[in-house]
């Protein structure tokens, strides 16, 4: 439970920035901390040019010749979805962009590096699997920047490297051709926050205007059309939705709503009983993302890549149910892995430090993620949960709270006690690492003691902030819609929430320990609101009744043609 509720604060938008704006809409806003009409403009006229992004000159003087002499280039991607969107998006814009040129779009391919036999990013084995290919140049997208070791074998095998990344670089820079990430020390581009594919959608477009500079394409190319891909990899990235990170976003949910986005993107939503037309950021997280990341956690990425390139919309859907079939299965091990890891925590309570370390056999190296994101929320405490990766060694993936730099704390222990970790990288929130199996107590305690020393013996406080209440009057259909479009919203934006008094008239458990609820706002008096608790039967929710206070968000409820307003509850605890 929280320890804290309270409203966001605010700072005022100047009364003639947006006059036609929902009241409820330009209060969110303000909390927002929004200040001038530049920011609520997501037009691509606003979108941050690629100035200042280091070394994209290079990257680009390089691979404007290779693809107008048609040599041949292979993109290797990461296993999860900003990975795939980010290689489908390259893999799609070389290919248009060598056809347009006079060269063989077909001397473009991609490889994802199996996370249960090759590991995460370009390695010396992906390199050697990568050889018999022939390839002149590797493309890296979501990763390489701390692939000094696999750089530097594709660089003796006569390999070009261009890597775009947008992880933390570690002391060293590999000695690729070109380094584009905008967390370089040097790099001046004003949106640290890209995902993995918006720093290959900057590369791909400036290569275009090169292209068209020098006279050497020769028909149109629009790059545009792949801002569908941009948007899906940085809402299920979880990056920080700045400014510029909002407008791609938007852009793309702009194409995905007009009806011509990528056949594979419409058939994930569809498969996930989602209106492509009335896309909106959750849907992208919610039901695209996780069938995306599916296919890299209990298979091969591959398959999801797949998806993405395939143009003919018949052939999307089947592989899109493919998708939806890992999915199904992901679910399933991931919630036999909860539920042994809860157990062996409950068992062991009075253990439980300022951060939780779990491991089994047995357990699903593509789904600790998943298990260290559902630890960390129920304990509110930084989290890692490792599975076997085979010859002795465990892969574990690792989750922060706010106010924790998770890669950075990983650096930490590296720096202190060398040798314990073999391989680790990631962001602030979330992070990847291997460790001998062996080492694993050693682990633990390192990482209880770098908890410790970071945090000064004490969790951050857990908070809920929210957007205020809302009046009764404002409880309405008009204002959910208005919220609902008013984003989008996601990490560093979040999606609305209020809070407010209300009276419990019904409660009612649903399959799956979900609450149906039926609310009255205030005193009781007036119309009944409709509202959803999921998981609302472990949080014992079942048994408030009367006087109850919430924090909850409006949404648009379709049921069977029904258009109604419903209240999502997020907190729910006795008036008082």
């Amino acid at each position: 439970m929280p320890e804290c509720i309270q409203p966001r604060p605010a700072v005022s938008l100047p009364e003639d920035v947006g006059p036609d704006l929902h009241p409820v809409l330009r209060r969110v806003y303000e909390r927002r901390g929004l200040r001038d009409a530049a920011e609520l403009d997501l037009s691509l006229k606003r979108l941050q040019p690629p100035t200042g992004m280091a070394d994209l000159d290079r990257a680009v003087a390089a691979l404007a010749p290779a693809l107008r002499a048609g040599q041949r280039i292979v993109v290797v991607g990461d296993y999860d979805a900003d990975g795939a969107t980010a290689t489908a998006l390259m893999v799609l814009a070389l290919r248009r962009l060598a056809a347009a040129c006079g060269s063989d779009p077909e001397c473009i391919d991609s490889f994802i590096p199996d996370r249960f036999s090759l590991g995460y990013g370009l390695s010396e084995a992906v390199v050697e699997r990568l050889v018999p290919l022939g390839p002149d140049w590797l493309i890296t997208v979501d990763n390489g920047v701390s692939s000094l070791e696999g750089v530097a074998a594709a660089q003796e095998a006569g390999m070009g490297v261009v890597v775009t990344d947008h992880h933390s670089p570690g002391e060293s820079l590999p000695a690729a051709d070109a380094v584009v990430d905008p967390l370089r020390a040097d790099d001046h581009f004003p949106s640290t926050a890209l995902a993995g594919v918006g720093v290959a959608w900057y590369l791909a477009l400036s290569l275009q205007r090169t292209l068209e500079r020098d006279g050497a394409l020769q028909g149109a190319v629009s790059l545009l059309e792949l801002l569908d891909l941009v948007a899906v990899g940085t809402v299920a990235d979880l990056v920080p939705l700045d400014h510029n990170n909002r407008i791609l976003v938007e852009q793309g949910l702009r194409r995905i709503r007009a009806g011509v986005a990528r056949p594979g993107i419409v058939a994930l939503l569809e498969l996930a009983g989602r209106e492509p037309a009335e896309a909106t950021a959750a849907d992208l997280a919610f039901a695209v993302g996780p069938r995306l990341n599916a296919a890299g956690r209990m298979d091969d990425m591959t398959a999801g890549v797949d998806c993405l390139l395939e143009d003919n919309p018949q052939r999307a859907r089947e592989r899109a149910a493919g998708l939806d079939g890992l999915n199904r299965q992901r679910r399933e091990v991931e919630a036999q892995m909860t539920e042994e890891a809860l157990a062996d925590l409950e068992g062991h309570a009075e253990d439980v430090g300022l951060g939780v370390c779990v491991a089994a056999e047995g357990w699903h190296q593509g789904v600790t993620g998943i298990l260290a994101s559902r630890l960390k929320e129920r304990y509110h405490r930084p989290a890692v949960a490792f599975a076997p990766a085979g010859e002795g060694m465990l892969r574990g993936s690792a989750r922060s709270v706010p106010g924790l730099h998770m890669r950075d704390l990983l650096a930490r222990i590296h720096q202190h006690s060398p040798g314990l970790i073999e391989r680790f990288g990631g962001h602030a929130m979330a992070a990847g690492l291997s460790i001998e199996a062996r080492q694993l107590d050693a682990f633990r305690c390192a990482f209880a003691g770098a908890l410790d020393e970071a945090l000064g013996g004490e969790l951050p406080e857990r908070r809920l902030e929210t957007d205020g209440s809302l009046a009764p009057e404002e409880l309405n259909l008009e204002t959910a819609w208005a919220l609902r479009y008013g984003g989008p919203w996601g990490q560093g934006f979040p999606e609305p929430c209020f809070e407010g008094e209300f009276r419990i008239l019904q409660s009612r458990e649903l399959r799956g320990g979900h609450l149906r609820l039926e609310l009255a706002a205030g005193e009781g008096r007036g119309t009944s609101l409709s509202a959803i608790a999921f998981g609302g039967v472990e949080r014992g929710w079942d048994r408030l009744q009367g006087a109850v206070r919430a924090v909850y968000r409006p949404e648009v409820n379709r049921f069977r043609g029904d258009v109604r307003l419903q209240l999502r509850i997020e907190y729910l605890a006795p008036a008082g």
